[in-house]
């Protein structure tokens, strides 16, 4: 049976990127709008060229520099095979972050149309944009890495085939630190930009045409939060099937189970996008608001029990009935997901009791709203980190009961659960960008209140549903960065550390603690660079383009210039945490040895994980507080609490946009890069 699972997981990938091209096509027939939505929206799409362009060059660069050092590093281990995976892994989330891209600023004037006939027919067209993204995202991570798997393992066999396939994951680990952290400080650095332009200078209109940072500020949704996210929970997927394959490829698991060991991760992946696949099709409600999330909350939990479902019998029939164990340590992963997302909801949602009292303490003024959001933000750790830990401590120990021994690749398993509906949970997420865009259209294109009080809907739904997602990416990220780590301790002979006699691991533990502060400095000072470069364009667009500041008819700005200088400014200010986080645990390793980098890596993870829940569900309920304050509660628009809310926005916003979704890559790459260059610290 199992010869042949790798070749059906890779149809199952092939399928699901035949279905995200259906639905593709599908939003794209939609009616775009009038003449002003037209012209709008091929704004947005000159920017997200724009934006592309510059930043596929900088990875570019990147890619160059790795390849080599790979090939030259690792040369006695299958360097250049390793970096021909590094290539192909980097090379497939490109391609599913321009996919992503291409149907969400298409998509956003599409849904502002859609939203004309109701709020069914909007989020159906919103989520069949993110579904797109979802599901290539689940689609090429799947089939790139069980191509690798069967070219290196199946075909040639080569004896080191686990280490090489590694490659790919670091290949999807670059290209998130550009996307996910790069693109996340693009779109808050736009976004605190155009804010900043347009207060500033009495002449530079808010919300109008005429203005370049507005596009940019578009690009920046689409950019942060589609091919962001798609970028870390791509990473995310695929460290979550390789952490149990590089387990289960030496040590007792391959000693009992052979080749079926490494092929179960790949089955249990297969059916999860067939799963979610499933699930795309359920998203469907005949009102906004409450109606939305449910339908969209339901067919998460459906794809879901789905998983739990197929896992079981998929566990039985590759590992067999005594070793059915294993099934529960995949099981946690999805539960601990599961509550994950509900606490993310719980904390950040406008329905109920955090935010609400967040709102109640806005008519206090700023530094009440930023008080509590910060206190809101620090309770919500708990739950996940009890989740996280729970799900770890229970899937050791089912896998070990199951099979003596394999309790690290239990929790391998256990990531692999959170994440196996991955192509679900970026199309929710993916979803809300594009309503907030389209929001933002209805606006800029004169359509009735009604017309913006369904998006505006939509957008508070999408805010949720980002939370969820965000919520979900930190877990897995968590779990995917414990298992990687768990295959670096046994990779290196790590079976015991004596943390009270072993001063090396001691210095790696706090350097690691130290790092995720370090780097969430950076990337929030990039934000400030970026905001200050965009009102920098602005200000010189309408000083030296005629007409501009006057607003007259047929006068346009210089998009594509004003979403370069943003990208510029964001990918420069990208590199420095991005050659950190590679180069970070090298140096660790090479200088401290392999104890202090196990340290080194178990701090980064465990601060590191705390701030990225601290600062994503704070953002998201500062977030949302305004929504609600807007919506008429709390004295509503133009209240004392709706300034204070705005207040708490604009900070929020890089907390759970560009610094929280950079603790994931963070602590990813590390592992990966541990990992990955494991000869290196064994010499």
């Amino acid at each position: 049976m199992a010869a042949w699972v790798p070749y059906a997981v890779a149809g199952i990938a092939a399928f699901c990127l035949a279905v995200a091209a259906v639905f593709a096509v599908l939003v794209v027939r939609q009616d775009p709008g009038n003449d002003k939505m037209r012209r709008i929206s091929r704004a947005i799409q000159e920017g997200a060229r724009a934006f592309i362009r510059r930043e596929y060059g900088y990875v570019a660069i990147f890619m160059v520099i790795l390849f080599g050092f790979i090939t030259i590093a690792l040369r006695s281990q299958s360097g250049w095979q390793t970096a021909v995976c590094y290539v192909f892994g980097a090379l497939c989330s490109l391609v599913a972050g321009f996919v992503g891209l291409w149907i969400s600023t298409r998509a956003n004037c599409r849904v502002a149309e859609a939203a004309r006939g109701g709020a069914s027919r909007a989020l159906t067209v919103a989520f069949r944009s993110g579904a797109v993204m979802g599901l290539t995202v689940a689609g090429l991570a799947l089939l790139g890495l069980t191509v690798c798997y069967i070219v290196f393992e199946v075909v040639l066999g080569v004896w080191n085939s686990t280490n090489i396939i590694l490659g790919f994951l670091l290949g999807a680990s670059s290209v998130a630190l550009f996307a996910r952290v790069g693109g996340g400080i693009f779109a808050k650095g736009a976004d605190v930009g155009a804010a900043f332009a347009s207060r500033n200078d009495p002449d530079v209109p808010e919300r109008d045409l005429h203005n370049p940072a507005v596009i940019a500020d578009n690009v920046g949704e689409n950019v942060g939060d589609v091919a962001g996210i798609g970028a870390d929970l791509y990473e995310s997927f695929v460290a979550a099937i390789i952490a149990p394959i590089a387990i289960a490829s030496s040590g007792v698991v391959f000693q009992k189970l052979g080749a079926k060991a490494m092929i179960l991760p790949l089955a249990v992946a297969g059916a999860g996008v067939l799963c979610c696949i499933v699930g795309t099709f359920l998203v469907h409600s005949r009102t906004g608001g409450r109606g939305a999330q449910r339908a969209l909350t339901r067919s998460t939990y459906a794809t879901g029990v789905l998983e739990i479902t197929a896992s079981f019998f998929i566990v039985w029939g590759i590992a067999g009935w005594s070793h059915i164990g294993l099934f529960y340590s995949l099981l946690t992963g999805i539960v601990a997901g599961i509550v994950i997302g509900l606490i993310s909801e719980y904390f950040t949602s406008t329905h109920y009791k955090p935010v609400k009292e967040l709102a109640k303490s806005a008519e206090s003024g700023e530094v009440n709203i930023v008080l509590h959001g910060l206190s809101s933000g620090m309770m919500s750790t708990l739950v996940p980190v009890a989740m996280v830990a729970l799900a770890t401590g229970v899937a050791f120990w089912t896998a070990g009961r199951a099979l003596k021994g394999a309790g690290i690749f239990g929790i391998g398993l256990s990531a692999l659960g959170m994440l196996c509906t991955v192509g679900m949970v970026v199309a929710i997420d993916a979803y809300g960008p594009v309503v907030d865009n389209a929001g933002n259209i209805v606006e800029m294109a004169g359509l009735d209140p009604e017309v913006k009080e369904i998006t505006d809907n939509l957008d508070s739904v999408g805010n949720t549903t980002s939370a969820l997602g965000k919520g979900l990416a930190i877990g897995s990220a968590a779990l995917a960065a414990l298992a990687l780590f768990a295959a670096y301790a046994s990779a290196v002979g790590l079976t015991t550390i004596d943390t009270l006699t072993d001063y090396k691991f001691i210095v790696g533990l706090l350097l690691g603690g130290m790092l995720p502060f370090v780097f969430s400095a950076l990337t929030l000072n990039a934000v400030g660079r970026v905001a200050s470069a965009v009102a920098e364009e602005v200000r010189r667009q309408f000083r030296d383009i005629a007409g501009l500041k006057e607003g007259l008819e047929g006068v346009k700005p210089d998009y594509s210039s004003c979403v370069r200088s943003a990208t510029d400014t964001a990918m420069y200010e990208t590199l420095i945490p991005a050659a950190l986080a590679v180069i970070a645990p090298l140096l660790v390793g090479l200088v401290l040895g392999k104890q202090s980098l196990a340290g080194f890596l178990a701090g980064a993870l465990l601060t590191g994980f705390l701030l990225a829940v601290m600062m994503a569900n704070s953002g998201a309920a500062w977030d949302n507080t305004r929504n609600l304050i807007e919506g008429g509660a709390y004295g509503g628009k133009g209240s004392r609490a709706y300034s204070a809310a705005v207040y708490g926005k604009t900070v929020g916003d890089p907390l759970k946009d560009a610094s929280g979704p950079a603790m994931n890559i963070l602590i990813k790459v590390m592992a990966v890069v541990s990992l990955l260059f494991v000869p290196l610290f064994l010499k």
